[in-house]
């Protein structure tokens, strides 16, 4: 069973995680019946924790429904049972990850607790919005460790993905943002249920990996997000970074933004699709399309990757992140955001490598020409083959700085010249693989290698070394606090100093979490001099 989603990939969705859940062995004794403002629910009852799944968050978005903000779930009468997980929303398996789907009756959400929580001992609640964006359901993510050990409800859910998240259509209302109003309906449902589960819907942390804190970062951004959730962590988020042509995919060329879209171009897109599919009449597209099957639509080549991006410039997003970070214009709320020490090494190993399109030494100076034009021969000087076991891990450090440590830096500077912010860099160079790179291929502290640290299950305390799982629990003490109080510093826990500059980014590695100079690691000045 693949077990979580990892990756942030906006064209083939190719990577996953491979690991197996845990599920309990025996059946569970009855659970616990709790009141919902749609209906009661009964959970199973584990141990340390109580666990309800499949509760409906919004009205199946069928027929008419269909590419339309969320609405509330019909209530039903008796008590529903919540043992198992909701059926994902559409998407496209592949070779690696075999979570296909064809039905649209997908907006459920899964509550974990802690077995003390309840409505007289409010626990805080963390909101955890999955990767990808094109493949995935929340039900991948088994939140005990973090629930148990951290002493948080965690709320996982399944939202609408690629078409059916991030369509649009001219006139279209919502074009581009249907999953990003998803997710927004879920922090509402939290803000009138979490109190039955013993949540606090006065504390809750919203956070997310990839596609999943990019899309944290947007609700920091949306006025309409504003006070359904009071912290934010964000997981190797890239709200503020572009892409050189040819950077993360061969043959695309240079794109202003790497996660995100125009309205424009998210309804011109649709257009060509609507056209493709035979609704080619604008005034009467959008009725057409919703009765084209799912099956049909999912055809389409690539259609759940081309509306992965949410769209820009309309009344849930402003036009420019940066231009709104630079403002002041988001959240008030105190955040964790970093990245992982070697980010791009999974994304040459499966568009390059992988995909027949391997990094060579021939190669590499015309790859640095086609990114960077007239700055190549000073990159390569910076970034000679010579210091690298392969041209492609030196192609992957060069997308590595330029690409995520630049944004990211970026990014918390412009956040936390207004919020409190704790920077920090996954940095376990021997992480356990949950997706299956070249063989041979080094992927250091690969891109969502952190996740599996946050929410650790049996499959990973047999894979990790002890060092390891001392890290993943230092880490889980570190997210944990932070949702408790707003700063991840607790005694037993190894100081975190509070963000003011490149030398303040603590570094999480096995028996050696200290700070770190982000600059200087990632050659940040060295890019600044070049544009």
């Amino acid at each position: 069973m693949i077990r979580r989603l990892t990756a942030a990939l906006l064209l083939p969705a190719l990577v996953a995680g491979c690991n197996e859940q845990t599920k309990p062995t025996t059946a569970p004794p009855p659970g616990p019946v709790v009141r919902t403002d749609t209906g009661e629910v009964s959970g199973t009852v584990l141990k340390d924790r109580r666990v309800f799944q499949g509760i409906p968050y919004a009205a199946p978005p069928v027929g008419a429904l269909r590419w339309k903000s969320p609405e509330p779930a019909k209530p039903w009468t008796g008590v529903r049972t919540a043992a198992k997980p909701g059926n994902r929303c559409p998407q496209v398996k592949n070779a690696i990850a075999d979570l296909g789907s064809t039905t649209e009756d997908c907006l459920f959400l899964n509550v974990t607790t802690p077995a003390t929580a309840g409505p007289e001992h409010r626990k805080p609640v963390m909101v955890w919005i999955h990767g990808d964006g094109a493949i995935g359901s929340g039900d991948q993510f088994d939140p005990e460790r973090l629930v148990v050990d951290g002493d948080v409800v965690v709320v996982t859910f399944n939202f609408r993905l690629g078409v059916f998240g991030g369509f649009g259509l001219p006139g279209m209302p919502a074009s581009g943002t249907i999953g990003l109003q998803d997710q927004r309906a879920v922090l509402q449902w939290v803000q009138r249920n979490a109190a039955a589960f013993g949540g606090d819907p006065g504390n809750v942390t919203l956070f997310g990996v990839s596609y999943g804190a990019t899309s944290t970062g947007a609700h920091l951004l949306a006025e309409q997000s504003r006070g359904l959730f009071h912290r934010a962590i964000l997981q190797s988020a890239f709200t503020v970074m572009d892409m050189p042509a040819g950077a993360t995919y061969p043959g695309i060329p240079a794109l202003p933004w790497y996660g995100w879209t125009t309205t424009k171009d998210a309804q011109t897109q649709g257009q060509v699709v609507a056209t493709g599919l035979g609704c080619k009449d604008p005034a009467t597209a959008l009725d057409c399309l919703r009765k084209v099957p799912v099956a049909r639509l999912l055809a389409v080549p690539q259609v759940m990757n081309i509306f992965q991006p949410y769209a820009l410039g309309n009344d849930e997003l402003p036009a420019d992140p940066v231009q709104a970070l630079e403002a002041e214009q988001f959240a008030d709320v105190p955040v964790i955001a970093g990245t992982t020490r070697d980010e791009h090494t999974t994304f040459v190993a499966f568009f390059r490598e992988l995909a027949g399109s391997p990094v060579t030494k021939a190669n590499y100076p015309e790859l640095l020409r086609t990114a960077f034009g007239a700055a190549a021969p000073k990159i390569a000087a910076e970034y000679p083959l010579t210091a690298y076991k392969t041209p492609a891990l030196a192609w992957a450090s060069v997308l590595t700085d330029r690409l995520w440590a630049k944004a990211q830096l970026r990014q918390n500077q412009l956040l936390s010249a207004k919020n409190p912010l704790w920077f920090y860099e996954f940095a376990d160079r021997d992480a356990p693989l949950d997706i299956p790179f070249p063989p041979g291929f080094d992927p250091g502290a690969w891109h969502a290698g952190d996740v599996g640290y946050v929410f650790r299950t049996a499959g990973e305390n047999k894979t990790m070394t002890p060092p390891q799982i001392a890290l993943s629990d230092k880490i889980i003490g570190y997210w944990s606090t932070f949702a408790h109080h707003g700063d991840p510093n607790r005694e037993g826990l190894p100081e975190w100093p509070e963000f003011t500059g490149p030398t303040t980014v603590q570094s999480l590695a096995p028996d050696a979490i200290k700070p770190v100079d982000y600059e200087q690691e990632h050659k940040l000045k060295f890019w600044t001099s070049i544009g």
